[in-house]
Order: C-alpha cells, then structure tokens, then sequence
C-alpha cells in the first residue's frame, strides 16, 4: 500500500503508471502459443490446459448434456439472480437500439447508416480462480439483441477439466451458440485460426489478464477485430468528507480481489476520511476468503491526500480509470469534469459491484488508461454501420459541378468522367 499526502503534479506521471509484465516477455509467448494452435487445432489446445490450467480434457467442446446437467447444479435463488440481472441489462442494452434517419443533404441526394449484426463473434470469460459468469450476461446479451448470428464461448476448465455450471447456466439463457474448454492466450488463438471443434470468428470479445489482452491484440494481426484492451481491473474511488470509510475500502477491496494485478486508488480531500479509510481496508481484507489476491494488489495501489475535488479529477482524467466512484456529496456538479473513465458510480450507495452484475450498464471496460479512447462494450460493439446513398438524376445535377471542380482539382479524371458522363 503507498500513501501519498498532497504530492506535486510533476510526481503524477510516475502515479498513474500499472503495474505492468515486461512486454517482450509476453510477445514472445504469444507468439509460440499463435504458431502452435495455428498448427495443432485442438490437440494443442489439450496440451495448453494440461500445462497452464493443469487440466485434463478430452475434447475441448462442451457436450449439450453438460449444459443441461448444469441447470440442475445451481441453486433457484442464484438462478433467479441471473435471469433478473439479465433482464435489466437487456433493458439498458436494448435502448441502445436506433431509429434509420435518412437526411437529405442535397435535393435529390439522401444518405442514411443501417446496422448490420457483426456474423460470428467470440466471447472470452475468464474462469480459474474466480469463473465470470456475470461476463456471459454483460457479452451474450447485447450480441444476441445486435443479431449476431453465432456466438461461441471459451473458458478455461478447473482441474478436473469441467467448466463452472453458472458460466453454462448464463450462457445456454443468454443463446450462446457453443462452449469450449480452453483458456488464457490460446482461447484466442484459436477463435481467430479455427480449430477443428473451434470456428474462427470475426471479432473477440472479453477481459482477461495481461496474456488474453497480448493476445487479443496480436490476433488483429490476422483481421480478426477486439472489443477493446481490457484487462486487469482497477478503480478508482473520489471521496470527500461526507464519505463513509467503511464504503470506500469495501469499493476499493471489492476491485483488489479480482487479482494480484488489479490496482486500486482512493483519492479524498478529507483526512479523517483518508486516515479511516486506509484502516478500514486493513481490517477488511482480514475477512477475505480471497484475501491473498487482494493483499497483493494492495501493494500495488495508491491512497492520496489532495486539497479539492478539482484536483482529484484532474489526476482520475490523467489515470483514467476502468471504474471511477465518486463518493461525494454534490456529484451532479462535477459530472460535466469527468472526462475519461470506463464506467462512473455516483454517490455513497452506488457501489461498483452493481454495475459489475445488475444495474444494466456493461462491465466490459477499457482498462490501463485505454478509457481515454475507447468505450466500454455496447450494443454498437456487435454491429457495423453500413453507409447508404441515392441520388436521383436532379440530385446529380444539384451536386455534379461540386463533383467535377473537386475531382479534377485532385488530378482524378476518371472520378469526374462518372459524373459528366451522366450529366450529358
């Protein structure tokens, strides 16, 4: 844990920096694992859960009996969870939707954008120690409104090579077309290649740890499209004396578990808040069933002591945070100020964890500054925009000079030929 009180701008630079594996380390790997599950399918597959998940599996598939074995391993109460949690993040998704306005630039020339569903997408859930079966809702659910005409899913298998029955549960309701048993940078791979169970894909979706996000930008490489860099999660928590310590370090600890590699920063003006909230987080963490994780990536975050609230913002913009929480009396006022983050939680009782499984909003989010350009997953991520025009013989004419005077100032007398010649 490193406490900062009132450090200087020139200092920021170095605060805002995460915790980060060396890059050619990571390349090289990834490499390997492209080359190896490019030639091998999924025998290379099998050998990589063996190696990375000590994992035995037989066939990488998911077998529909499993799926529908998995209905009955759940408990109705976390049944009930999911298909609420799910509902509510179809209402917020399906808002997204947009009416076709065709605009009349010109008399006689209307252009318009139709949404076309993205064909063949993948999804990335990360499983292992803490198997994401709230990631199946945040993806499936607005493909499936997109239109997206299949939808397969990877997750690495646990040791006995079988994959967590809410991941099945979430994804048979969310429509997800087929699951595979295959995790880390080689899920990726191999929705990008194909294997002989696996489909290539167009576009990969899903957050994972610094490996899936290596892999998932070396797949572009091959023409496949990603969400977005997403990937070891982090927060970032404004708080002002009206904030409740308590609140803070359970927001903060609520990121920390996630994995030695999150990073979370609490940032207040108040130093009574600072001072309880730093003991809060100690005490809390004793309780955690995953406090090892959580203890690691302590060590990695920051608690700062500044003199305003403008000033908390001015570092959050620079540090860009996966999540931001501002825990602060008068948060209307300092919306307008916030100017990158993947996702915002306002007020005391807007915990982070909402948006993470029920609110609706998407948890799919740019992480490692990356919310500065980029969005977090939408409805929009699982469509393309195809433009539209048509020009009838007075909208030719209205806009032919236009044409011609701009072709052939570029020298392209073939692109003013196709106006003339209809203009004659």
């Amino acid at each position: 844990m490193k406490i900062y009180r009132y450090p200087t701008k020139d200092t920021w630079k170095d605060l805002v920096k995460r915790p980060v594996l060396e890059q050619k380390e990571i390349s090289g790997l990834i490499t390997e694992i492209f080359i190896e599950v490019e030639k091998n399918g999924d025998e290379a597959l099998i050998e990589f859960n063996k190696k990375f998940d000590k994992a035995e599996t037989r066939s990488i598939k998911v077998s529909d009996a499993k799926i529908q074995e998995a209905e009955n391993q759940i408990q109705d109460e976390l049944k009930q969870a999911i298909q609420q949690a799910k509902e509510n993040i179809s209402i917020f998704h399906a808002s997204q939707k947009q009416e076709i306005q065709k605009i009349e630039t010109t008399k006689g020339v209307v252009c318009w954008r139709e949404n076309r569903a993205v064909e063949s997408v993948g999804i990335y859930i990360p499983g292992g120690t803490a198997p994401l079966f709230s990631t199946v809702l945040m993806l499936a659910v607005p493909a499936n409104l997109a239109g997206c005409k299949e939808i397969i899913l990877c997750t690495p298998p646990d040791k006995n090579g079988n994959v967590n029955p809410a991941i099945l549960y979430a994804a048979k309701l969310c429509g997800v077309s087929k699951i595979f048993k295959t995790g880390g940078a080689q899920a990726v791979a191999a929705m990008t290649f194909g294997t002989e169970s696996i489909p290539s894909v167009n576009k990969i979706f899903g957050p994972g740890n610094q490996f899936v996000v290596a892999a998932k930008e070396y797949a572009q490489r091959y023409g496949v499209a990603i969400d977005m860099p997403a990937g070891p999660s982090e927060v970032l928590v404004i708080a002002d004396e009206k904030a409740v310590p308590d609140f803070c370090a359970a927001d903060l600890l609520s990121q920390a578990e996630h994995g030695s590699d999150s990073q979370v920063v609490f940032i207040t003006t108040d130093f009574k808040v600072f001072e309880e909230t730093i003991k809060a987080v100690g005490q809390q963490v004793r309780d955690l069933p995953r406090n090892e994780f959580a203890g690691q990536a302590l060590e990695n975050s920051s608690f700062i002591l500044v003199d305003s609230l403008e000033e908390a913002l001015e570092f959050s913009n620079l540090y860009a945070p996966e999540h931001l929480i501002l825990a602060i009396d008068n948060f209307e006022k300092y919306i307008p100020e916030v100017q990158n983050a993947g996702s915002v939680f306002l007020g005391n009782y807007s915990c982070e964890s909402a948006g993470d499984y029920a609110s609706g909003t998407n948890h799919t989010l740019p992480t490692n500054a990356y919310a500065k350009n980029y969005s977090g997953v939408s409805l929009d991520s699982f469509v393309k925009k195809i433009t539209f025009q048509h020009l009838s013989k007075e909208g030719l004419q209205n806009l032919g000079k236009t044409i011609e005077l701009m072709a052939e100032a570029e020298g392209l007398f073939a692109h003013k030929n196709a106006v003339s010649i209809r203009l004659k």
